[in-house]
């Protein structure tokens, strides 16, 4: 018979059973003093700590005063602490109070508090500064960066945060995606939910490319986030939202416009990034032909007239509008905008904004004429009302920009009377009429030169036949350019570039405008003021390596 004493000793097993002794001990301990002293108790280690709470009191300070932050409303806090009445405490309280924050005291352990101060090590780079404003941090970009600033760098950092802790991970994975987004110059952000997974696409450079797939679970928590971030209601999924929030890139704020839509699977989230930076180009970087850019300058600083570009969603319109604002914009003159919505905010510029039936195009710009403006820039036209009343106000001495819908810069004018604009009108008030595309850039380190292919000079021959001022034709037509891409990362195209053609008004033109031509007829009649169109355009920034043909043939009309 075996002794009690000839039993094996666990050393381990007995140290984790005196240790949950002395912790069970410690929080009794809490809990006595809590309920002399009349304050409510928390155990953190049986509770979710709120990062955004934890947040608010940086770690030195909270260690200092024996206090931590697990829950946030509004700016109500709640502090776990061990002793109320230290003098680091009251300290921490009183600047609390100095920033508009309330502090509510629970008594906690030693080891509760523990908890909560290891939870400052696990925080995300992403940090909220106030509502409806995210904070990228310095080192989520470098990490990406580091990485080559590729699609495969961004799905290894996101391979990586989705090892965290649950309670951080969203953050983290918000944090990368945004990083990701920026390093790549996407436009959009798009989560759209299938039936297995959720699929991650960054637009770059135009074009929709497959990023990443996450499970339903994880996007999930990436909606709450997002819809939280963009002030839209989270129980909300069966019909479509619309917010916005701003993040903070170094020290630049761009603005994210969300929508959200109900699919089968899931809401889809698509995420517009409006970064300032894009629209600060000079309107002469835009790729606008030095002819077109020369005649284009002297018709912006008209007193009086219209200048309409058109071109589908995406095609650049706002931000050639906004660049040639800029452009024209001294203290001597009065500009005022009225957008849907305002994405860019131009400083001098008054910019305001449509709301619904309440305020729209037709109402505000009617209002801007009484403002005693100079320039007036309509963000669209979209109905004859609108149309009229920026002609009149063309008609009286003021110069208005604006946008329209129609596939080239003929086809403006019968768009105008579709709205039911008085074509007798068009030769006193539209003084240009505008068009334009967007195409990739070939990367210069990244394209190679080859030679023409047979039909490719029939189709190029046939576009540049037209051309009036042969001075704009090349001295040959052999070869053309493609992409190079060094890597499946790569595509060999970076950043775009615009396509763009424009009919000025003259006499001839506006004679013949007031029968209401088909626009075949006003584009045939416009070749003879010698500019560009968007395909001869096109076709002679690919054969100056500018794009590729490839690229002008996707997006350009040309004839066949």
């Amino acid at each position: 018979m075996m002794l009690a004493m000839d039993l094996p000793f666990n050393t381990e097993e007995e140290n984790s059973k005196i240790t949950e002794i002395r912790e069970r001990e410690e929080e009794d301990v809490a809990r006595i003093i809590s309920e002399k002293y009349g304050l409510p108790y928390v155990d953190l280690s049986l509770r979710e700590i709120d990062s955004d709470a934890l947040r608010v009191i940086p770690e030195a300070q909270a260690r200092e005063a024996d206090a931590a932050a697990f829950a946030k409303t509004a700016k109500a806090l709640s502090l776990a602490v061990r002793n109320p009445d230290t003098p680091a405490l009251a300290k921490l309280v009183n600047e609390l109070r100095e920033r508009g924050y309330s502090s509510s005291f629970f008594l906690a352990s030693k080891k509760s508090l523990e908890k909560a101060f290891d939870r400052y090590h696990d925080l995300s780079f992403a940090v909220a500064k106030k509502a409806g404003v995210l904070s990228v941090s310095e080192e989520a970009l470098a990490a990406i960066a580091k990485r080559g600033g590729t699609k495969t760098a961004v799905k290894e950092e996101l391979d990586a945060a989705l090892e965290l802790k649950p309670l951080d991970r969203i953050s983290r994975l918000f944090e990368i995606v945004m990083a990701g987004a920026f390093a790549l110059r996407a436009s959009d952000i798009h989560f759209e939910s299938g039936e297995k997974k959720v699929l991650l696409r960054l637009r770059i450079d135009g074009i929709l490319s497959d990023t990443y797939l996450f499970e339903h679970e994880i996007f999930r928590q990436f909606n709450s986030r997002i819809k939280l971030l963009s002030g839209v209601k989270i129980n909300i999924t069966h019909q479509a939202q619309d917010g916005r929030f701003s993040v903070m890139k170094g020290s630049n704020q761009v603005e994210i416009r969300v929508s959200f839509i109900p699919g089968n699977f899931g809401e889809s989230i698509v995420m517009r990034i409006l970064d300032p930076e894009a629209t600060m180009v000079s309107y002469r970087d835009l790729g606008i032909h030095p002819k077109l850019l020369a005649r284009l300058e002297s018709e912006i600083r008209r007193p009086n007239g219209m200048l309409l570009t058109t071109g589908p969603t995406g095609s650049g319109k706002t931000t050639t509008l906004y660049s040639f604002l800029r452009e024209i914009h001294t203290p001597e003159i009065k500009i005022i905008t009225i957008e849907d919505p305002v994405e860019y905010h131009l400083d001098g510029i008054v910019q305001t904004q449509v709301a619904g039936e309440k305020y729209t195009f037709a109402e505000g710009l009617r209002s801007i004429v009484r403002q005693d403006p100079d320039i007036i820039m309509v963000g669209e036209i979209r109905d004859g009302e609108t149309a009229n009343i920026a002609i009149q106000a063309a008609l009286t001495g003021h110069f208005v920009f604006s946008t329209l819908h129609t596939n080239n810069a003929a086809g403006t004018f019968p768009r105008l009377v579709d709205l039911g604009a008085d074509p007798k009108s068009f030769g006193s008030a539209v003084t240009v009429s505008m068009a334009q595309r967007l195409v990739r850039k070939l990367d210069p380190k990244k394209k190679k030169q080859r030679p023409l292919t047979a039909d490719e000079k029939e189709l190029i021959h046939k576009i540049l036949s037209t051309i009036t001022d042969v001075s704009l034709l090349p001295e040959k037509i052999e070869t053309t350019w493609e992409p190079a891409p060094a890597s499946e990362d790569e595509t060999g195209y970076h950043g775009r570039v615009g396509l763009y053609e424009a009919v000025f008004m003259d006499d001839e033109l506006a004679s013949f405008l007031r029968d209401n031509p088909p626009e075949n007829e006003i584009a045939k009649l416009a070749e003879k003021q010698g500019y560009l169109t968007m395909a001869q355009d096109g076709v002679l920034k690919a054969l100056a390596g500018a794009t590729s043909l490839s690229e002008v043939i996707a997006t350009v009309n040309l004839p066949r």
